[in-house]
């Protein structure tokens, strides 16, 4: 009995399974057709070509909203991570007068809608002259979350290995450089996909920023294969594998740090 509860426990779970992956499924096997038209999948090989990605690369620059993209998320992420790992440690480490007031009134950006900071970041990059810059781009990536994300986890650590250092005559720098940044590094991982997905998936920030089509993301990019009265599917399923297999496959790479990174900032040694 116990056996057929088991089988039809994994059934239902291949099944929920299927249906979230079937949408990938979908997106990548109309990218490889010539589709004018959604409808259900025809598993015809014969049909199958890479024209979809030919065609966006060659006819609409798809190769520089790319490099657009990935500068920005590469920049965005060291960005968030310095920062983060600095303010982290500081937070958590470092005797700071009234620092848990300071890292409170730090932590409460974080419940402001991201939809109402739009245009006050907005107005600071115009005043700054970043519009239509890719610092104009990453430069919001910096976020309370990496610190309060960081600070959880250095709180984990045990006051005694510092302390030893201190006594070995380690600076507060180096003690951060080359004993706490080791230690960081599952939840630099973890941190590095929270950013790197929030960044690579955005859409309104660049539309916001942006006016000069070569500063475009792969998103805004993505517009532009929908034209007023005919959609190319096949284009758009093309546009939108590229942008989901970057961060897919950082996730699958990075999986096993990463659980292990979020993991352990929620666990302290007492």
């Amino acid at each position: 009995m116990k056996n057929v509860v088991r089988i039809l426990f994994d059934l239902i779970l291949v099944a929920i399974g299927f249906l979230f992956i079937y949408p990938f499924i979908y997106m990548i096997w109309v990218s490889l057709t010539q589709s004018l038209s959604l409808g259900r999948i025809d598993f015809d090989f014969s049909k199958m070509s890479l024209i979809n990605y030919y065609t966006i690369f060659k006819n609409y620059d798809f190769a520089r909203y790319f490099f657009n993209s990935s500068f920005v998320v590469f920049c965005g992420v060291v960005l968030n991570l310095v920062c983060s790992a600095l303010s982290g440690f500081a937070f958590a480490k470092l005797k700071i007068p009234y620092k848990n007031i300071i890292f409170a009134i730090y932590l409460s950006t974080m419940m402001v809608p991201g939809s109402a900071k739009l245009i006050p970041t907005f107005i600071i990059i115009k005043e700054l002259g970043l519009i239509n810059t890719h610092l104009a781009l990453f430069l919001p990536a910096v976020s309370a979350f990496g610190t309060f994300l960081i600070k959880q986890f250095v709180e984990g650590v045990s006051d005694e290995i510092t302390e030893s250092a201190v006594l070995d005559g380690a600076s507060e720098f180096q003690i951060f450089v080359h004993i706490m940044l080791p230690l960081m590094r599952p939840v630099l991982i973890s941190l590095t996909i929270f950013t790197f997905i929030g960044i690579w998936n955005d859409f309104v920030w660049p539309l916001v920023v942006t006016t000069d089509s070569e500063l475009h993301t792969l998103n805004l990019a993505l517009s532009t294969l929908q034209s007023n009265y005919l959609a190319n599917y096949g284009l758009i399923m093309a546009g939108s594998t590229l942008i989901f297999l970057p961060p897919f496959i950082l996730y699958i790479i990075l999986q096993k740090t990463f659980v292990e990174g979020i993991a352990m900032t929620g666990s302290k040694e007492s």
